[in-house]
């Protein structure tokens, strides 16, 4: 065997092809013996995937457990904000907390909150009596502990030009009941049943007094709140699969009552459902624990495994109708398993760089954990199941079976004698069958439809520059919206839209978002309190914020009793024997830890309260608070942390949650590099993350202007645009650079035909599925909705519109098949020529 070497082709750019045809043709090779051995033992791969579903279905029953802590879900796991808290209570307990504005600087534990609001116009503070009453109430709960609280206006109309800031009225107050359980366990439950009766309360209360309205909170609300979400979206989810069904059944029917195969269509959405069953038991056996973000995984998993499903398919369709029907699916296998490993791999890739240990959001590793089992099962379940079902059909279409009916179809002169009904319900294509026609699947609806209309209106030289500028537009919109990113820190974006916790959320951020929340200011070193440079670098720390502070109030007594405390020992003699004595400033005693070392004392820690002017926007501004103050205690003198409860959610979350999707994204890149010289083509490869680039743009930056934060959701919708993206470009894309046609134009033409019908097959079954999660009450689900609507149709955009565009205007070039087909059609005429000058006599008068 002998290689001939192109005029300026390198050995090793040879060497290179040489490597990717051996690689290609032997993965061809290992499928083809893989769909063979399926084939000759179908009962077996349709017998095991089904019992392995009831074995991990049973446990998916009996180990179903949700999972109760929100925060360790959806706070970065790592934040500096967690150590800060570890901290500042150990230096400062709840229990030394007592008074009403300190109890926010700690995770409250179990606790009860109520805004009341008056109506339009009225006054909230002229209804006091009703406001005691209604506190009385919450006293006087039984298994109730005691209690602090906690009282805030909002709304407040101040007395025009008063210099002591009376305030005239007041919309709304919101009290808040702290219940001190100790950590104990039974208290812990009792003050979970108080909290569930304090929800009751507020809900009598409501209907007693119709002149105020009542919006309560509990410390379980929110996760009660986010597992609602699951409650609502069950029956959708059900219509969601009876659409997928019926859309799956009707795409893969034909007129051809032989050929047509609506049962394999709804055996392979089948198929997805019972091998997400079984990755969910998986999931379950191994102690996982339920959380409403886990429903995207159907979603997810149906929108990869049906397009193997379709894809498979659509190879049956292309194999020769005289070959034995073990040999078709052998012939489907190779042709189609290579494709969709590859996109498998590159899932399971991206999900696994998800769940790995960089990822700092515990919902998005183990949504990622999740869906990588169910990538692995998907793929074994449709090699096996499917195919198994693959073959059965393929045996029925051998022996001339009805596609539905499974009866023996008649013969055509047994039909010409029957009613037209009847032959339309059998016709097996035998009357729109020609001579000239060797391929009797073309016949399929949508296959004609892309053959006979679409493929030469799109590539008609008027239609590209309509084209061009549509890709404009589309690109002009992505790029404004990827400049508008804002992340999703909020809570409420992921519970259900019409609770309690996100109408009180609602009702707080409108009337209580002038001020940012309490901002503990500790300071965990021995300090000069009485140096007058530190007092000056405290001023300038809390410059422009409302203080409370210890070391502020007894400057005042200090000035307003000129008393001069200029050294230590007068500086905390007075401190304790006069100022702390005086009732108005007892409490400040929880703000200083003291510390005696002989006849010595020491202040070793203390703390201050600040509060920040904000506008609506408060949880923003916090954050810039937070980034504001941390690099100063690096760069000061007086070593301080700041804290509040909702910097463990705040804290790097931008950066928490978009790192899933850069290191996947990051994977895929470096996968697709470094196999540029190993797959079928190189210019594959460069044309694949092109698109997928452009794809994950747009879907970043239209989800940003349909107002989307970059909360876990989202990052997971971003994570699988990446490889949905993929899985339906691939195959497109390297059938148009490995075609041999004359012109690019017939090249996109001949790969639209060849899997354009798999690619609208799913992408229209996976957004039909998604219609039914718009009508569920829920922020998560509609976010969810939004960003895989936009993954399908940018994606549906690309392969059908953009991509048959510009393939025929840039590279790979095919004139080098022309001139290889050129150069074979001349040699074959002169070997004829040569033939007729040997032997004359042949040549006579046709």
């Amino acid at each position: 065997m002998c290689f001939l070497r192109r005029p300026g082709a390198s050995a090793g750019w040879i060497w290179w092809r040489m490597l990717r045809q051996v690689i290609h043709r032997g993965l061809q090779s290992f499928f083809y013996k893989l769909g063979l051995f399926v084939s000759r033992h179908p009962v077996f791969f349709l017998t095991v995937p089904a019992v392995l579903t009831i074995i991990f279905g049973f446990s998916l029953l009996n180990r179903f457990q949700p999972d109760t802590d929100l925060e360790s879900l959806v706070a970065p796991s790592h934040s500096l904000a967690k150590i800060e808290r570890s901290l500042a209570s150990s230096l400062f307990s709840l229990d030394q907390s007592k008074s009403q504005l300190y109890s926010d600087l700690h995770t409250p534990g179990r606790y009860g909150r109520v805004i009341l609001l008056s109506k339009p116009g009225g006054n909230i503070l002229h209804q006091a009596d009703v406001i005691l009453q209604i506190h009385r109430a919450v006293l006087e709960m039984k298994d109730g502990r005691s209690s602090f609280i906690g009282h805030q206006l909002g709304g407040v109309m101040e007395v025009p030009n008063s210099k002591d800031q009376s305030v005239k009225s007041a919309r709304a107050i919101q009290i808040t009941y702290y219940l001190q359980t100790y950590g104990s366990v039974t208290q812990d439950l009792i003050g979970e049943k108080w909290e569930s009766e304090f929800c009751k309360l507020m809900h009598k209360m409501q209907l007693d007094h119709q002149d105020l309205q009542l919006y309560s909170l509990a410390s379980f609300s929110l996760w009660k709140d986010f597992h609602q979400t699951s409650l609502l979206a069950r029956g959708k989810i059900l219509v969601s699969l009876m659409l997928i069904l019926l859309t799956a059944t009707l795409s893969s029917s034909m007129k051809d009552c032989l050929r047509s195969k609506p049962f394999l269509g709804l055996l392979g959405v089948l198929t997805i459902c019972i091998s997400s069953v079984t990755a969910a038991g998986i999931f379950f056996i191994t102690d996982g624990k339920y959380n409403s973000t886990l429903l995207g995984i159907p979603f997810f998993a149906m929108g990869h495994g049906t397009k193997g499903v379709f894809e498979l398919l659509s190879g049956w369709r292309r194999t020769r109708e005289n070959l034995p029907f073990k040999d078709r699916v052998a012939d489907a296998y190779s042709d189609v398993m290579v494709s969709y490993t590859m996109t498998s791999s590159l899932y399971f890739i991206a999900f696994g760089m998800g769940a790995s240990p960089f990822t700092n959001i515990e919902a998005v590793k183990v949504f990622c954990q999740n869906m990588c089992v169910s990538i692995l099962l998907n793929y074994f379940y449709i090699f096996s199941f499917f195919g198994s079902c693959l073959v059965f059909a393929g045996q029925l279409e051998q022996n001339r079976y009805h596609s539905i009916f499974c009866c023996k179809i008649p013969s055509a002169e047994y039909l010409d004698r029957k009613p037209v009904w009847f032959q339309t319900m059998m016709n097996d294509g035998h009357q729109h069958t020609s001579h000239h026609e060797t391929n009797p699947y073309q016949h399929h609806f949508i296959q004609h439809f892309l053959r006979e209309h679409y493929n030469e209106w799109i590539t008609n030289i008027y239609v590209k520059p309509f084209v061009v500028i549509l890709y404009l537009i589309y690109a002009s919109f992505s790029f404004m919206g990827c400049l508008q990113i804002s992340d999703g820190a909020n809570i409420i974006n992921l519970l259900a839209s019409e609770s309690p916790s996100v109408s009180y959320a609602l009702i707080q951020q409108k009337y209580f978002s002038n001020y940012s929340p309490v901002i503990g200011f500790y300071i965990y070193e021995p300090l000069e309190y009485w140096n007058g440079t530190v007092q000056e670098d405290l001023k300038t720390l809390s410059q422009g914020f409302n203080t409370v502070s210890w070391i502020e109030q007894y400057y005042q007594y200090l000035r307003g009793d000129n008393i001069s405390a200029t050294n230590k020992s007068d500086f905390i003699s007075i401190l304790q024997s006069s100022f702390l004595k005086k009732p108005e400033f007892q409490h400040f005693k929880n703000d200083i830890i003291f510390s005696k070392a002989g006849d010595e004392n020491n202040i070793i820690a203390s703390r201050l309260y600040l509060v920040a002017r904000t506008s609506e926007n408060t949880q923003r501004e916090a954050v810039e608070l937070l980034e504001k103050l941390r690099p100063l205690s690096l760069i000061q003198s007086i070593k301080f942390i700041v804290f509040n409860p909702t910097f463990v959610f705040m804290d790097h979350y931008g950066l928490s949650v978009t790192m899933p999707v850069l290191i996947s994204g990051f994977g895929i890149l470096l996968v697709l590099i470094l196999t540029f010289f190993l797959v079928i083509h190189p210019l594959g490869n460069f044309w694949l993350i092109l698109s997928v680039t452009s794809i994950e743009l747009g879907v970043l930056g239209l989800m940003t202007l349909w107002n989307v934060d970059m909360d876990c959701i989202s990052i997971l919708c971003l994570i699988y645009t990446l490889n949905f993206a993929i899985d339906h470009c691939a195959p497109l894309l390297y059938t148009f650079v490995l075609a041999t046609e004359h012109t690019r134009t017939q090249c996109i033409k001949n790969s639209l035909q060849e899997h354009g019908t798999a690619i609208l097959q799913n992408v229209s079954s996976f957004l039909i599925g998604l219609v039914p999660l718009l009508f569920v009450p829920s922020n998560l689900t509609f976010t969810l909705f939004k960003c895989l609507l936009l993954a399908g149709s940018c994606t549906l955009l690309h392969c059908f519109v953009i991509l048959p565009v510009f393939l025929t205007f840039f590279p790979p070039s095919k004139k080098h098949h022309k001139k290889k087909k050129r150069a074979k059609r001349k040699e074959r005429e002169e070997i004829e020529c040569i033939e007729i000058q040997e032997n004359p006599d042949h040549v006579t008068a046709v």
